[in-house]
C-alpha cells in the first residue's frame, strides 16, 4: 500500500458529480484539483449499509473541509452508473457536495494497493494530499466498520500546521514549541 511521502499515482476516472441525469458525469484525474488539499476516501460497495453513513458523514463535514481549501472526493470500483442510481435512490446522498469516483478498472485503487484480497474491492480507506500531490495520511479500516470523517478533519487541520500537534490536538489549541 502507498503510504505517507508518496506521490498520489496518476489517475483519470469518470466521476458523478449530481443526480440529476442532464449532467451527472465528468472527468476527474490527478489534475484537477492540483494545488489544493485533496480529501479521498474509498469505500467498498454502493446499496451496501455502512458505506452510506460515511458519506453521508463526510458530507455534513464538506464545508468545514472547503473552509480548509480541502476537496473531498469518494471513490469505489462501481461504475458511474451505479453511483448515479445509488445517488437518486438515496435520500443521504441525493445532493452530496463532492463527487463519487468510478475506478472501474481499479487503476487508482489498485496503485494505492487497497484492493482487498477476499472481496475484490476497494478497502475502506482515506489518504490525505497535500497541493503538492503527495500522501500525508493514509487510514484503513476493516470492511465492516466505518471510519470517522471528524477525526479526518482533526488531522487536516493539523498537517495544515505545519507544526508539531500533540495526541488529540484540535484546531486552535497549542502546538508543541521546540
Amino acid at each position: 500500500m502507498l503510504s505517507v511521502g508518496k506521490k498520489l499515482p496518476p489517475f483519470k476516472v469518470k466521476a458523478v458529480v449530481s443526480a440529476d441525469s442532464k449532467e451527472p458525469f465528468v472527468e476527474i484525474s490527478n489534475e484537477t484539483y492540483k494545488g489544493k488539499w485533496q480529501v479521498l476516501f474509498f469505500y467498498p460497495k454502493d446499496f451496501t449499509f455502512v458505506c452510506p453513513t460515511e458519506i453521508k458523514g463526510f458530507a455534513d463535514l464538506n464545508s468545514k473541509f472547503r473552509d480548509r481549501d480541502a476537496q473531498v472526493l469518494a471513490a469505489s470500483t462501481d461504475t458511474e452508473f451505479v453511483h448515479l442510481a445509488w445517488r437518486q435512490n438515496h435520500k443521504d446522498l441525493n445532493q452530496l457536495p463532492f463527487p463519487m469516483l468510478a475506478d472501474v478498472k481499479r487503476e487508482l485503487s489498485g496503485a494505492l494497493g487497497i484492493i482487498d484480497e477476499n472481496e475484490g474491492v476497494a478497502q475502506r480507506a482515506t489518504f490525505i494530499i497535500d497541493p503538492e500531490g503527495t500522501i500525508r495520511f493514509v487510514y484503513v479500516t476493516d470492511l465492516s466498520v466505518g471510519r470517522n470523517p471528524g477525526e479526518v478533519l482533526r488531522i487536516l487541520d493539523g498537517l495544515q500546521t505545519d507544526e508539531l500537534c500533540p495526541c488529540n490536538w484540535e484546531k486552535g489549541k497549542e502546538t508543541i514549541k521546540v
